[in-house]
């Protein structure tokens, strides 16, 4: 009896190669599960599922989990201000366990003893696969083909053409593309050379179309974006609507050089504008709604959660623990963010308002409606600074 593995499908280059070399060298049955993240993949999802099937695929199921990444896994990164490094908003990594959860699910239900993943042996994503089904299914056996096949994307792109896989990689225009309705990554090709500016044709959501600056007011609630100019939007709409917004003025790309997992350096490009748009509003309501204390605390835990997400750690306890901490913090992040965009590519704050503000006018204000007792200042500067006062008194040796 063949072996039944169930294949991680993306429908591009190296997983529809996957299927093949599963078959080929493992005498197995795939298949192709294709999880709608919101990739929007510019074709029909019935023209993936067929790809699947042409590279050999007994079966090849297509699931809608746009809903799933909006609500369970993109409002937990806004909330948590999840910037890898302090740039990258996690744009695969956060899809990745909704893969991985509906990978398991799948395995269960064909009765695979089997999953694979189409990551190489240089990437995050074979972490996050990985360590996210040893998390949900421990029983089950991880297959990683291009950890073993050793081909180039050239090679890739003749192996397809000699199974007649029908993809539309060429050797010219090698990129690498995984997209989500939350970003773009794209890497490969002429982006690998740090030095290089990044192709023009890299980029599709973040092209000027306007000359014009865009104002819009993002509306939350408990530190969730609920509303948009007024209008109460599902998440994922939202996120999709205030994308549009910052991309036709050239915001939301990003060119950096980030640490893998796996500890290499590599040169990312990125196209993030719904994304970074709406974390800059969120991150700026909560100066104006947390606490001293609790916003410089959260501030420490926030790259932690980032660094969680990004190295596959999105079942672990420690992520869990973090989240309710997370999740705290966040019952009075309510109220209103007033966004700006000019092209090309700036996105800056025009204001914020709230019902539970912290900003008090009277204490704040400079002129004659200041409520602030000045005098209750000299009493509290003096007993703050009394430790360092006594050590420069007798162990300072100030001149």
């Amino acid at each position: 009896m063949s072996k039944r593995i169930v294949l991680a499908y993306s429908g591009g280059l190296d997983t529809s190669v996957a299927v093949r070399w599963l078959i080929e060298e493992l005498d197995a049955e795939v298949v192709a599960v294709a999880v709608d993240v919101g990739q929007g993949p510019g074709e029909s999802w019935d023209a993936v599922r067929d790809r699947a099937l042409a590279a050999g695929a007994v079966d090849a199921v297509v699931i809608d989990a746009r809903v799933e990444m909006a609500e369970q896994y993109c409002v937990p990164a806004i909330r948590a201000n999840g910037l890898y490094e302090g740039k990258y908003p996690l744009v695969s990594a956060l899809s990745r366990p909704v893969i991985v959860r509906h990978l398991v699910d799948q395995a269960r239900h064909f009765g695979a003893g089997s999953v694979a993943h189409g990551c190489t042996g240089k990437g995050n994503d074979q972490v996050r696969f990985e360590v996210g089904v040893r998390c949900l299914a421990p029983d089950l056996e991880v297959l990683a083909p291009a950890r073993v096949w050793g081909l180039s994307r050239e090679e890739c792109v003749e192996l397809a053409g000699k199974w007649e896989i029908p993809i539309s990689v060429t050797k010219e225009r090698l990129y690498s593309i995984d997209e989500n309705l939350w970003g773009k990554a794209i890497e490969c090709g002429a982006i690998e050379d740090p030095w290089a500016d990044a192709p023009e044709d890299a980029y599709t959501l973040t092209r000027v179309s306007t000359n014009d600056a865009i104002t819009t007011t993002i509306g939350f609630e408990a530190g969730v974006p609920v509303t948009l100019d007024g209008r109460k939007l599902a998440i994922a709409e939202l996120i999709a609507e205030v994308g549009r917004l910052a991309g036709s003025t050239g915001f939301g790309r990003l060119d950096i050089v980030e640490n893998r997992r796996v500890g290499i350096k590599s040169r990312e490009i990125y196209e993030c504008p719904g994304a970074l748009a709406i974390l800059k509003a969120h991150s700026d309501l909560e100066d104006l709604t947390l606490e001293r204390d609790l916003h410089h605390e959260k501030a420490r835990l926030e790259p932690r959660w980032a660094e969680l997400v990004y190295d596959g750690m999105w079942f672990s306890p420690l992520k869990a623990a973090i989240d309710a901490f997370i999740d705290e913090s966040q019952a009075n992040v309510t109220g209103e963010v007033r966004l700006r965009f000019e092209p090309p590519g700036v996105c800056r704050v025009e204001g914020r308002r709230s019902d539970v503000s912290l900003y008090d006018y009277g204490l704040a204000t400079y002129d004659a409606a200041d409520t602030f007792r000045h005098e209750d200042s000299e009493g509290f500067v003096a007993i703050w600074g009394l430790g360092v006062a006594t050590w420069a008194a007798r162990q300072g040796n100030v001149e």
